[in-house]
């Protein structure tokens, strides 16, 4: 297992705080009182809150790009897939809550990784949507609008966030297994 470092201490401590107060009113100042250090100690460890953001949003935006791309290639069925996808969610969401927040609310303020995240989201969607396709081509699914059923599903897997960190020791695979039962069943 990975020794965790200060960085990591720090990046999950800012994680929180972007979560609690958002990123643009969390200061260099706060995440130093949070972590019950002075301001200029934290500079040792990363460069800037810039850093931190892109750290959290960054890191995350790959776990989910490279789960889907891993999913998208396999041999399963086009619903077995999306079983993995909410699994994906599930288990990435729930190890992550705080980063998640940041993801979803913090994401317009990368500056030099903007357009990187852009495109690993632009292409995590499509990749979604292709599955979504064939799932209606070979008769797995409903034959209903795409474009609709992606944002439904989408909208519930991406706002997990806020639901997860109130619930007691999460069950990941059973909450994956009843997310897919909701959000499949009722496309099929």
């Amino acid at each position: 297992m990975k020794e965790i470092t200060r960085k990591d201490e720090i990046i999950k401590t800012a994680a929180k705080l972007f979560k609690e107060k958002g990123y643009s009113a969390v200061t260099m100042r706060d995440l130093a009182t949070a972590m019950g250090i002075k301001a200029a100690s934290l500079y040792n460890h990363i460069s800037s809150k810039q850093e931190i953001l892109k750290e959290i949003i960054i890191s995350l935006a790959e776990a989910f790009t490279q789960g889907m791309e891993q999913i998208k290639m396999s041999n399963n069925t086009c619903v077995e897939k999306l079983n993995k996808i909410v699994e994906l969610h599930v288990s990435i969401t729930s190890q992550n809550t705080f980063g998640m927040a940041s993801l979803n609310n913090d994401w317009m303020h990368l500056e030099e990784q903007l357009d990187y995240y852009l495109e690993l989201r632009l292409n995590y969607e499509e990749n979604f949507r292709s599955i979504l396709k064939s799932g209606i081509q070979n008769g797995e699914i409903s034959n209903k609008n795409v474009e609709v059923m992606l944002f439904s599903m989408l909208s519930t897997l991406r706002s997990l966030y806020i639901w997860i960190p109130n619930k007691d020791a999460i069950n990941v695979k059973k909450l994956s297994a009843q997310l897919s039962n909701v959000l499949i069943e009722g496309i099929r």
